[in-house]
């Protein structure tokens, strides 16, 4: 049995390091060669601004359905931290992870010789020890932050891929989307397809994959979709799939992703052959919480972790298209390093009401900074105050008609606490 428990390991790994963000792969990977971890299966690696969890679920479900054994890694979690590591698209139980995380520790503090180590390092390497146990067929990484520097870049991926780029974490990646889009190509390697879904990718992007000699396609140039009535085609680089249902996965870029997983798919053809049905039937059954996730009854809700100026006016795309006969309420907490007031911009006019959350933690944005950006951004609409992201949605539930709908978003730690509480299911 485990020295600690999952609670007990992560409240202890959480305090090991000054830094809850330590960009750099010495350190990790002078870990990972302690432990001896080393893949024998393709390696996916997915990066970019949004997009990243919907690319890693479709690629999850449509290769679960061709029948291989799949390792998953994504972050951050919404409810539980267990999320995260998933094998045969099951969460890795406690008793799992703390192994796994007991095994990092022993490397760290023995031959690695006390190696220090940030919270996403230490689940790096655990997820990456318990999928390295698990023989497993293939192994899709998500990036937490940037690329480059990210600790799972600690691998080389067979593909790359980058679902977009936007503005996000300039602390640490840059101001532009030239210095953004750089760290993210920092993924890519020499000779290895690298699959681009922005349309528009910063020269940065296209000179560093040149520069390395990797197999650069780009949405729109190299592989493509078309919508049809009820269904869709994609355009790949050596075939074409014909009479595909649209992702179970609601939103304006879902065949964006999905177009980036088949032509990542079709990149390891060789490796991993996925059958049409197996297609079908993965983008059919994905599941993916908090993206734009619909939930059943009246009014409707809708849970969206949009929290950068990308995300949102995806988000805002989205709500336009289920058409404005509704009134539409926000539920709203973000962190305050993230770029509240851009994103209150990119939803100017999208709601009646707004009413903002309070949400816990050090990093979280002041009330007051939040509720000076909505007024800045839409001096329209009526702004209201809470203690937290569940009295918030309590008052907007109390407040909405049938005909209404009430839309969650912003941080994880806003959805997630109102998932938690059972309020969105009520």
């Amino acid at each position: 049995m485990p020295s600690r428990s999952l609670t007990e390991w992560l409240s202890y790994v959480e305090s090991l390091h000054p830094k809850a963000i330590a960009m750099g792969l010495d350190r990790v990977a002078r870990v990972r060669d302690a432990m001896g971890i080393r893949f024998e299966c393709p390696v996916i690696i997915v990066g970019g601004t949004n997009g990243k969890g919907s690319t890693c679920a479709m690629l999850e479900a449509i290769l679960r359905a061709a029948g291989y054994r799949v390792g998953l890694y994504t972050s951050p979690h919404l409810v539980r931290y267990n999320e995260r590591v998933r094998i045969n698209c099951v969460d890795a139980s406690d008793e799992q992870l703390a192994a796994a995380f007991e095994r990092v520790e022993e490397a760290r503090a023995g031959e690695a010789q006390g190696t220090e180590l940030t919270y996403f390092d230490f689940g790096t390497l655990a997820a990456a020890q318990l999928f390295s146990d698990a023989k497993l067929d293939v192994v899709v990484l998500e990036v937490g932050l940037g690329g480059r520097l990210d600790a799972v870049n600690i691998f080389d991926p067979d593909v790359a891929v980058i679902a977009s780029i936007g503005i996000d974490h300039t602390d640490y990646l840059g101001p532009t989307r030239e210095h953004i889009g750089l760290e993210k190509a920092g993924i890519f390697r020499s000779g290895k397809p690298a699959i681009v879904g922005d349309t528009d990718p910063p020269r940065s992007l296209l000179d560093h994959a040149a520069a390395i000699g990797a197999e650069l396609r780009l949405i729109g140039r190299d592989f493509s979709y078309q919508m049809q009535e009820g269904q869709w085609r994609y355009l790949g680089e050596h075939a074409a799939r014909s009479g595909l249902a649209y992702p179970a996965l609601r939103g304006a870029r879902q065949l964006d992703n999905a177009s980036c997983v088949l032509a990542a798919l079709d990149a390891l053809r060789e490796r991993l052959p996925v059958s049409m049905q197996a297609v079908r039937e993965g983008l059919a059954l994905v599941e993916l919480p908090g993206r734009f996730q619909v939930l059943p009854g009246l009014p409707l809700v809708i849970l969206d972790v949009a929290h950068n100026e990308q995300a949102a006016a995806v988000l805002a795309q989205n709500l336009a298209r289920l058409g404005l006969d509704a009134r539409t309420f926000a539920v709203f907490g973000m962190l305050g390093d993230k770029d509240v007031e851009a994103v209150c911009r990119a939803l100017k006019g999208a709601f009646a009401v707004w009413f903002v959350a309070a949400l816990s933690g050090p990093r979280a944005a002041p009330v007051e900074r939040v509720l000076a950006a909505i007024r800045a951004a839409d001096p329209q609409a009526e702004v209201q105050a809470f203690s937290d992201p569940r009295s918030a949605f309590a008052a907007a539930k109390e407040r909405a008609g049938q005909d209404d709908r009430i839309v969650a978003f912003g941080s994880f730690l806003n959805v997630a606490d109102i998932m938690v509480s059972g309020l969105a299911g009520s």
